[in-house]
């Protein structure tokens, strides 16, 4: 039965904390939790470019879309044991090593000329991405408490999809010069080594740092759901394209438009998440699958184009809040010593439902389901879900005012 408690001590702040981090910390957390999503859809643009260069090599057809997407599943496998290194080495250090082998490795398909060793290369990005996403969100926790915490883990959402509707249309326009030109951005992360270097720091370890074990049944209700949630998460950043395509709209412009103002819902859901970040998850967690459930239903059903944008915009709003609710709830109830593990556990659970959602839509379309009904079908389970959560959800006495 997931808890929504905290320990009774409630979130520790980091051992000799004695540094205050402000806004150039916070931006430079934010702009360095970019460089995952950049990986995730950056290369979708050119991916056709990328089955024609290739065309003549077995496998094409399935190794092309797993040059997009297999970083996603790398961070679900390994996005554990970067919290692990986090929590036993340094953040900043494992950090800075990560953003430095993200711009190698992630720029090496400018001059790899096999179609294997670009998947190989891929592979290893995700793992560097894994410890980025990872240490990011472990320092945002480090750093602050409260409801600055919770303020700042919106704002990681809303940046990172805002970044995700910026990257697609960076994506499109330099794939003009070509389906390697995108890469050249990967780059971006060496800009923001060094001031990253001079102005994040490690707070003091404690003596017993590492030996502390991870609360796993106090982690299992939010991991679990956050795997689910995030299957929810990426089914109408993945497929509203194809529903849009099947209800006529044929213009790549009109559909990269009508995405955007998805994502701008979910960018709204995540930038409100401050303002009712004191509600416990037991009440939020289920009113935001609700509204995703409702978004999935309404453009399941809808009859025309512009109900499908409105299905869209609840769905977004909703999973715009659902994210940093779950991050918060699982966080919050671990130690310094615990939180790069733990941080890194939440993520790699977001990160198979993200692998993990084309393919559930994939065998519900197999079982004979077609795209739109697939989607009415993940919403209802979503829908399940929050009735679920209503009733196996439950709240121990805990410190006043600590809301998760």
């Amino acid at each position: 039965m997931p808890d929504t408690t905290l320990p009774p001590s409630g979130p520790q702040a980091p051992p000799g904390h004695d540094r205050q981090a402000g806004p150039a910390q916070l931006l430079l957390l934010l702009a360095a939790s970019c460089m995952p999503i950049l990986g995730s859809v950056l290369i979708a643009p050119v991916l056709p470019q990328m089955a024609r260069e290739f065309a003549s090599v077995p496998g094409a057809n399935v190794l092309v879309p797993v040059v997009l997407t297999v970083p996603a599943l790398v961070i679900g496998l390994t996005a554990i044991f970067a919290g692990a290194l986090a929590d036993k080495v340094d953040r900043k250090r494992v950090l800075l090593v990560a953003m430095v082998g993200y711009s190698v490795v992630g720029t090496a398909p400018l001059y790899l000329d096999t179609l294997h060793s670009i998947v190989a290369s891929r592979v290893l990005l995700g793992l560097f991405e894994a410890a980025i996403m990872t240490c990011c969100t472990t320092l945002i926790g480090d750093y602050w408490t409260g409801t600055r915490r919770a303020r700042y883990l919106g704002m990681q959402v809303l940046t990172t999809t805002c970044a995700a509707t910026v990257f697609l249309l960076a994506g499109g326009l330099l794939g003009a010069w070509g389906w390697r030109a995108p890469f050249w951005l990967y780059l971006a992360a060496l800009v923001l080594v060094l001031p990253m270097a001079a102005l994040l720091w490690q707070p003091r370890r404690s003596e017993n740092e590492g030996s502390v074990r991870l609360p796993w049944r106090q982690l299992l209700g939010p991991c679990t759901v956050t795997l689910f949630g995030g299957v929810v998460f990426y089914a109408l950043i993945v497929h509203l394209s194809y529903v849009l395509d099947g209800a006529g709209v044929t213009s790549t412009g009109t559909v990269g438009l009508i995405s955007a103002v998805m994502s701008l819902a979910t960018a709204v859901g995540a930038g409100l998440f401050g303002r009712v970040s004191a509600v416990t998850p037991r009440v939020l967690v289920p009113i935001e699958f609700g509204l995703s459930a409702l978004g999935l239903g309404i453009v399941s059903a809808a009859p025309s184009v512009p109900v499908v944008i409105t299905g869209a915009v609840i769905t977004g709003f909703g999973t715009g809040l659902l994210l940093p609710t779950l991050v918060l709830w699982a966080i919050n109830r671990l130690s310094f010593e615990q939180r790069g593990r733990g941080t890194g556990l939440w993520t790699g659970a977001l990160f198979i439902g993200q692998f993990a959602c084309p393919l559930v839509i994939t065998g519900l379309g197999v079982a004979g389901a077609d795209l739109r009904t697939a989607l009415g079908l993940l919403g209802a389970v979503a829908a399940a879900m929050a009735l679920l959560l209503v009733f196996t959800m439950r709240t121990r006495p805990r410190s006043r005012g600590a809301g998760y």
